[in-house]
């Protein structure tokens, strides 16, 4: 893990309300990850930044155990334009703790939070503002793939 200063970010996509109680967020975030690929007009977004994905988790509506927001869409550079059926958020910038997935995805995203769910002492310094994963080009490089994730702190 490391602890680093992000700027902000604006991020257009598709969203989901879901909870990690009963193993809920699991089906919710894979039916949304299926939506996400076949959803035409995000991929066709002009103000996209990058080709980086981003699963954003905001909104929480007490710490991880409770209900949140998952986005998983683009970087854009505004969000003067957010098409119909999409959401335009803001992660606002500051500290962040960046942690490094490796190894077979999805299950190395998955046991990356199985690490921070865990961590009773990180979890009481985190700010449950808006933490992100960053899918990049290395995503898909079987065994050697990596995903950043990124963690809003106090």
């Amino acid at each position: 893990m490391n602890n680093i200063t992000i700027q902000e970010k604006k991020i257009i996509g598709v969203v989901i309300r879901t909870t990690n109680e009963n193993g809920q967020a699991a089906n919710d975030i894979e039916l949304l990850w299926q939506k996400f690929w076949k959803d035409e007009t995000i991929h066709q977004l002009e103000q996209k930044v990058s080709n980086d994905i981003y699963a954003v988790y905001t909104n929480y509506e007490t710490d991880f155990t409770g209900y949140y927001d998952t986005i998983i869409g683009y970087e854009v550079n505004t969000l003067t334009v957010v098409p119909e059926g999409l959401k335009g958020l803001v992660i606002e910038g500051g500290d962040y703790a960046e942690y490094v997935s490796k190894g077979k995805m999805p299950e190395a995203v998955f046991n990356t939070w199985l690490g921070i769910w865990g961590d009773e002492e990180f979890n009481s310094k985190r700010a449950y503002k808006a933490d992100f994963t960053v899918h990049g080009e290395k995503y898909n490089d079987g065994p050697e793939a990596e995903v950043e994730t990124f963690i809003s702190v106090k």
